[in-house]
């Protein structure tokens, strides 16, 4: 694998312009104004595995957007290694906070990433660190060092919960089946200190509306003597929370796995400057549930967060009205043995029951997925490991992380295979928010990396 190096430096310039001309198609998923350019940005992942070596790729219709399928079989005897990774991205809003435009891309030195980073949309979730393991075969291909299978599924729906994905595991069974499966949609500590994702909380999506008058009224003649739905609403969700920030909704911690004194001391020795997380944040203190630390709380602790709200007059100037109906779409991020649907049901009882006469209470539930967790012995994670060390030149930290990746218990549930989460992303790239970017160093040493996970897989299995 020495090669690798070399391949990298000689072909650098050409694997960054093209993550770029991926970056600038706007496929967002949750805009069906955008629905043109997600079908061409599949177009673009599938021609992008042909030129990378894939004997065969295929763009696989669903009820929703296309997957894009692709695969390298060079031996029936040796492994197959399936690599999981989407090519939509989440809406820029709010677009007057991006200092670029969001599919435009430019690279910017910042304090982490001195050898630049790619500010866009999609830099580093997921295109980027998909984009890693398309460039990690391209090599592995050119230079003959493919040491086992690999098969490709790239979606277009993970933003928005990957609706069709389900169906279409259940559907192509044979066409998937693996013995492990790889995902670059996660993080690393920090650069000097490598990491691998070992736990995902789950997610239980909804959607909440309250109805009062049958139109919006003027404050002024009725105000005080008809509910007025915002303000019904923020006391409902205000109450969703004790004072200890525990939450309130009768059997929700039920299931919850409480993690013992020792795996928390051994959590507790990663590397974490409570000083530096709020400094980057721009933030004084710290908020959470009491009894456990900030890390604990992002990764080990089930939370329920408020992610939009909105009714009434929200223009320029002033409108005195009470508004007629008021929304809000909230989040719950899961812990191991908590059922998204079960949650689901705990949360829509409790919020119908504390909703006074006055008003009338409706709850739509979007996307969940179940949480995830890997075992550290297992000779995935131990060729994911190995890789690190071989690259970075230290044994990288198994970490629990707090985001949701609900395909990968899917993938356990229909397909029998475990996943092997290897992140080169950082906390401070801003997935989801304005200015969302992917450093250039940690794109490449992604595609460094990841070949050694194919040679030490194949090694280890054998073994």
């Amino acid at each position: 694998m020495e090669e690798i190096n070399n391949y990298i430096q000689q072909h650098k310039d050409r694997f960054v312009n093209e993550l770029i001309d991926l970056l600038k198609l706007p496929s967002i998923s949750a805009d069906s104004a955008f629905s043109q350019d997600v079908i061409e940005t599949a177009k673009a992942v599938e021609q992008a595995l042909k030129q990378a070596g894939c004997d065969h790729t295929e763009i696989c219709e669903t009820k929703g957007y296309p997957v894009v399928y692709g695969e390298k079989l060079i031996d029936p005897n040796l492994p197959t290694v399936l690599v999981y990774g989407h090519y939509d991205v989440q809406p820029p809003d709010p677009m007057e906070l991006w200092e670029s435009p969001p599919f435009e891309p430019v690279i910017k030195k910042t304090s982490l990433h001195p050898d630049g980073a790619i500010f866009a949309r999609g830099a580093c979730d997921d295109k980027g660190q998909m984009y890693m393991h398309v460039k990690a075969l391209e090599f592995m291909v050119a230079h003959n060092q493919l040491p086992c299978n690999v098969k490709f599924m790239i979606e277009g729906e993970e933003e928005v919960g990957s609706d069709s994905l389900a169906d279409f595991l259940e559907g192509h069974k044979d066409k998937l089946k693996n013995d492990i499966i790889l995902i670059s949609d996660t993080g690393m500590m920090a650069n000097d200190v490598p990491s691998i994702t070992t736990g995902l909380r789950g997610l239980s999506y909804v959607e909440v509306e309250v109805t009062g008058p049958n139109r919006d009224l003027h404050s002024g003649i009725y105000g005080g003597a008809v509910p007025n739905p915002i303000n019904v609403l923020s006391k409902m969700i205000a109450s969703l929370h004790d004072e200890n920030n525990h939450i309130t909704i009768p059997g929700f911690y039920d299931k919850v796995e409480e993690v013992s004194d020792e795996e928390r001391a051994e959590m507790a020795k990663a590397p974490f400057s409570i000083e530096d997380y709020k400094k980057a944040l721009d933030i004084n203190d710290v908020y959470g549930e009491k009894g456990y630390t900030t890390p604990e709380r992002y990764s080990i602790r089930p939370t329920l967060d408020v992610n939009g709200i909105w009714g009434g007059y929200t223009g320029e100037g002033a409108k005195t009205v009470i508004a007629g109906k008021a929304y809000a779409k909230i989040s719950m991020r899961l812990v191991p043995h908590q059922d998204p649907d079960e949650i689901t049901d705990l949360f829509t009882k409790h919020f119908e029951s504390i909703a006074p006469k006055g008003v009338k209470v409706k709850v739509a539930p979007h996307h969940g997925g179940l949480p995830y967790v890997t075992n550290i012995d297992s000779t995935g994670y131990k060729a994911a490991a190995k890789a690190y060390e071989t690259t970075f030149g230290q044994t990288p930290i198994p970490e629990r992380t707090g985001g949701s990746i609900p395909i990968v218990a899917l993938f356990e549930q229909v397909l029998g295979s475990k996943t092997i989460l290897m992140g080169f992303g950082l906390d401070s790239d801003a997935i989801h928010s304005p200015n969302e970017h992917f450093g250039i160093w940690n794109y490449l040493k992604g595609i460094e990396t990841i070949p050694y996970f194919y040679k030490y897989y194949t090694e280890l299995s054998k073994g």
